[in-house]
C-alpha cells in the first residue's frame, strides 16, 4: 500500500508529530499526544487512535489497558503539515488517564492551576493496583 501521504507530514527531529484528539459531536479537545510514522499509519489502517508513548518508547493503542478507545471519524493535517487533528468517538467517556473526560481539566485561577473537571472513574478503578 502506498504511504506517500506520510511523507507530506513535517515530522520533528525525533520523527514525531503532535496530535490533538477532538471529540466528534461536542468538539471538546480531549487530549494531545504524539505519533511517529508507524503510529499514524496504524491509526489510519485500524480506525482507532494509535499513539507513540515517549515515556515507554513504544506504540500505544489508546484504550489498550483502560478500554477507553478512540475510534477515528476523521484525520486532518494542519496548514504547516506539522500537527495532526483526529476527530474521534471516545469510548467510555474518559480520555484522560486521571479518569476525567478530557486532559485539559486544570484552569489557571489566582496564579495557580485548579482542577475544575470531575473524576469520572478513579485510576485504581480503571487500571487496578499496579
Amino acid at each position: 500500500m502506498a504511504r506517500e501521504w506520510l511523507d507530506k507530514v513535517n515530522w520533528n527531529a525525533d520523527g514525531l508529530v503532535p496530535v490533538i484528539a477532538q471529540e466528534a459531536g461536542t468538539g471538546i479537545v480531549l487530549m494531545m499526544a504524539w505519533m511517529n510514522r508507524e503510529a499514524l499509519a496504524a491509526t489510519a489502517a485500524e480506525g482507532r487512535a494509535v499513539y507513540w508513548s515517549r515515556s515507554r518508547a513504544k506504540l500505544w493503542r489508546k484504550g489498550e489497558e483502560s478500554g477507553h478507545e478512540q475510534l477515528i471519524k476523521d484525520i486532518r493535517l494542519d496548514c504547516d503539515n506539522d500537527t495532526v487533528l483526529l476527530t474521534v468517538e471516545q469510548k467510555g467517556g474518559i480520555a484522560c488517564h486521571t479518569g476525567r473526560h478530557h486532559c485539559f481539566f486544570q484552569q489557571l485561577q489566582a496564579d495557580d492551576w485548579t482542577a475544575v473537571e470531575p473524576v469520572i472513574k478513579s485510576e485504581e478503578e480503571i487500571y487496578g493496583n499496579k
